[in-house]
């Protein structure tokens, strides 16, 4: 069995926490580790291949930081050019397994699933990999144990060894046909998660939706590895049509499977199916961080910067970062997402990168800025190195913290450490790098007429960034 990580996705319902450059796959929302992490390593255990995890582009360093933190091996990171949904997603997949003359059962799995019973899980996808074998596309339908709105549904049909025939799948429906779904006992919340062997997907594949098949193969023919990234033709793969595996096949295919899944499981879909699937005090609240809660009752407050008080509010959700605050009512929770349009819509910031941004190499934190200045704290990790570059606009002067920096200026490169500093002239080549064992942190004030990142001219970078 080979695992399939589906890695990409903005994650929109969780701002202020995910945004586009940091989407909730890449947070630690449920535990010490991120979802991304959890979803792997609760595979421990089962008779399966290191698994192959497709993400975006820009998300690919983000993607292998999180593998290296815990020692996690992988068969490889797929990088999408474009997002085009998860059936092209999985036939990338499936074809570079048949391309590499194999024919695995995949287990295709969302980055930013909840599943609290493991051992359920694993017996699942146990009883999966019987039908699998068999030739049926398996999708896992959670076992409802409410009306839920937010999840399609999916109804069961005959009987099939430990699973069942799939009779239908039917999208999110009102609060009164989910009570009905939920008393009939023959519906189930559609997981996404799926199980299937690569050759059969892609026989369905080319039956319902030959367009994907066709511009998927064609993209992978010219495969390149990049590190750890499995590349694909980017102008090719961006004339894919964009299709959901559910609308592509599942639903269309006469040979859809569904085993039930009893797992504590969800989506993570809103701040309040969070608060839902989190622990809580006596009054039904859930809080991280400094928070201070008085006459509140069944609300979700997290913290990430400052102290946060909540008076006299019942359900609602509370969230500070670095440079955001989110408030609303748990019961509109959904509709966080309408937020995050409007910042996209008027291209502010706050849609794309928190205030602190995270690179290969380390990551840095905008401190303070205002009218020709810019102040921000830099932390590059041992034996890393920022990009060769220059700026038309802006001159830089580097405080070191702590840890040394090899700082390279036109011709010159000197070592600079603790409580030094150096000053880089507009125009001037130069380059960063830690050459210690501990992080390197120092403080980074621009001046100039222009300070947008987009003033950067590379002329060598180990990350595959040069841009000129």
């Amino acid at each position: 069995m080979k695992p399939v990580i589906l890695a990409g996705g903005s994650g929109s319902r969780l701002w202020p926490k995910s945004r586009a450059a940091l989407p909730k796959q890449f947070l630690s929302l449920c535990s010490e580790n991120t979802m991304l992490q959890d979803t792997i390593l609760r595979l421990k255990g089962m008779d399966s291949e290191n698994a192959m995890i497709i993400c975006n582009e820009e998300h690919r360093f983000l993607v292998a930081e999180q593998l290296r933190q815990k020692n996690i091996n992988h068969s490889g990171i797929l990088l999408e050019p474009v997002g085009r949904n998860t059936a092209p997603a999985i036939a990338l997949t499936a074809l570079h397994a048949v391309k590499s003359g194999e024919d695995p059962v995949l287990l295709v799995l969302a980055a930013d699933h909840i599943i609290k019973d493991v051992s359920a899980f694993h017996n699942a996808i146990e009883h999966a990999q019987k039908l699998a074998h068999e030739g049926k596309l398996v999708t896992f339908g959670v076992v409802p144990n409410e009306p839920h709105t937010g999840y399609g549904y999916i109804k069961a049909a005959g009987e099939l060894g430990a699973g069942y025939a799939v009779d239908c799948f039917v999208e999110k429906p009102s609060l009164e046909v989910a009570q009905e779904y939920v008393n009939s006992g023959s519906y189930y919340w559609n997981s996404g998660m799926f199980m299937f062997k690569a050759s059969r997907y892609l026989e369905e594949l080319a039956k319902y939706d030959p367009a994907i098949l066709s511009v998927s193969e064609k993209a992978i023919e010219t495969q390149a590895t990049d590190l750890d990234f499995i590349r694909v033709d980017s102008e090719v793969f961006a004339q894919c049509p964009d299709n959901s595996i559910d609308y592509a096949v599942m639903e269309k295919t006469d040979s859809a499977a569904m085993v039930p899944l009893d797992a504590n499981w969800s989506d993570v879909g809103s701040w309040g199916s969070l608060w839902e699937t989190s622990d809580k005090d006596d009054r039904g609240n859930v809080t991280i961080g400094d928070t201070l809660l008085e006459d509140v009752d069944n609300s979700y407050v997290n913290a990430e910067q400052r102290m946060v008080a909540v008076v006299g509010l019942n359900d609602v959700i509370v969230v500070e970062t670095k440079d955001a605050v989110m408030v609303a009512h748990k019961s509109a929770s959904q509709s966080v997402k309408k937020v995050v349009e409007q910042l996209k819509a008027e291209k502010r910031p706050e849609f794309e990168f928190h205030r602190e941004v995270y690179r290969p190499w380390g990551s840095y934190d905008s401190i303070d800025s205002g009218d020709r200045f810019q102040v921000k704290r830099i932390t590059v990790k041992p034996g890393e190195k920022l990009s060769v570059q220059m700026h038309h606009h802006r001159a830089e002067h580097w405080i070191v913290v702590s840890g040394s920096a090899n700082v390279t200026i036109n011709d010159n490169t000197q070592l600079v450490t603790e409580n030094q500093s150096v000053y880089i002239p507009i125009g001037a080549v130069h380059a960063l790098e830690n050459p210690g064992k501990i992080p390197l942190e120092l403080i980074e004030v621009q001046s100039g007429a222009y300070l947008g990142e987009d003033d950067i001219v590379r002329f060598s970078d180990r990350y595959g960034r040069v841009n000129n």
